[in-house]
């Protein structure tokens, strides 16, 4: 039997003071995903998630970040390959409701465009990846330092 192939992930749930959360379709997979991807060689899951989300979304600055959980996740039974998945929150300050981030970086997903927009989580389905398993351990309603003031 052969030994499984364990890969590194780093999986960023965003949200913003609304309490809604960023996701986008694709590429490559059918279906809602949140930013997310391999670990680097020496590189931390904390360090791992700054770097994705910088890539996938052009977002820079990520707040209160925090661990939400890490899983075993098969992605393929033969050959098996497990993909080990840390799930982080992060909080972001972004008045864009959708915009289109083309990753620059030179890496496997250099010229990729990733549409990104912004959803209710108590309102969506199934992502790619299952990616969705852990929405419900974030924070149902925004932290009220969060939440932004209008005024007049």
């Amino acid at each position: 039997m052969t030994e499984p192939t364990y890969v590194q992930k780093a999986c960023a749930y965003v949200t913003r003071a609304t309490g809604e959360l960023l996701v986008f379709e694709g590429p490559g997979h059918d279906g809602l995903q949140i930013p997310k991807g391999t670990l680097e060689g020496g590189e931390s899951p904390r360090e791992a998630l700054y770097r994705e989300v910088a890539e996938e979304t052009g977002l820079g600055t990520l707040n209160g970040v925090t661990h939400l959980t890490t899983d075993v996740w098969t992605r393929r039974r033969s050959p098996p390959k497990r993909y080990v998945r840390h799930f982080f929150h992060a909080t972001v300050h972004e008045p864009r409701d959708r915009w289109t981030h083309t990753v620059t970086d030179g890496g496997d997903e250099h010229g990729a465009e990733f549409d990104l927009r912004w959803v209710r989580p108590a309102t969506v389905g199934e992502f790619a990846l299952d990616l969705d398993d852990y929405v419900r351990l974030l924070p149902s309603t925004p932290a009220v330092g969060d939440v932004a003031s209008v005024s007049d």
